[in-house]
């Protein structure tokens, strides 16, 4: 497997595709429970095939990331060639912005010594969506960006103020 399998509830939740699936390999609903029943390696092996496609599919589509926890907040752009990080940690361990409190501070107190923004961009390897892939099995999500593209937009406003 290149990624890994998808979970019961995942494969439940795409039992649609994973029929039409089964039907692109030409097994039918009979030959599906005769494998499970007699060769559950095959059938074990066709959920690795499919639960593969699936993750490259959306992997491909993945847009942003981010990975939150108490402390640090690490939001990725995924571009075509690079991805670029905002990384924002919070230096007062009272502080959990995983909360809607401590989210509520970190944005009142942005400018404040405790917090510290930092950006990166680095170049895929040779396979992207493995790049991806091993940023979500450590925690990160799939979002639509908005909390990067706040960030962002924050920094970018405050380069342009800083500028006069």
């Amino acid at each position: 497997m290149k990624y890994r399998r998808l979970t019961k509830e995942q494969l439940e939740e795409m039992h649609p595709e994973f029929i039409n699936f089964l039907a692109t390999q030409t097994i039918t609903a009979k030959e599906w429970v005769d494998l499970k029943t007699n060769q559950p390696e095959v059938a074990e092996q066709e959920i690795d095939v499919f639960s593969d496609l699936v993750w490259e599919g959306v992997l491909q589509k993945a847009a942003f990331l981010e990975h939150i926890s108490p402390r640090t907040m690490n939001l990725f752009s995924l571009g075509e060639k690079e991805m670029e990080l905002i990384s924002i940690m919070v230096g007062d361990e009272l502080i959990d912005i995983t909360t809607k409190e401590g989210y509520q501070w970190l944005q009142k107190n942005l400018m404040d010594d405790e917090v510290k923004i930092f950006t990166a961009k680095k170049a895929y390897s040779e396979n992207p969506n493995e790049d991806k892939f091993k940023l979500i099995e450590t925690g990160a999500v799939i979002t639509k960006g908005d909390l990067f593209n706040y960030f962002d937009d924050l920094m970018e406003l405050g380069k342009e103020t800083n500028g006069f």
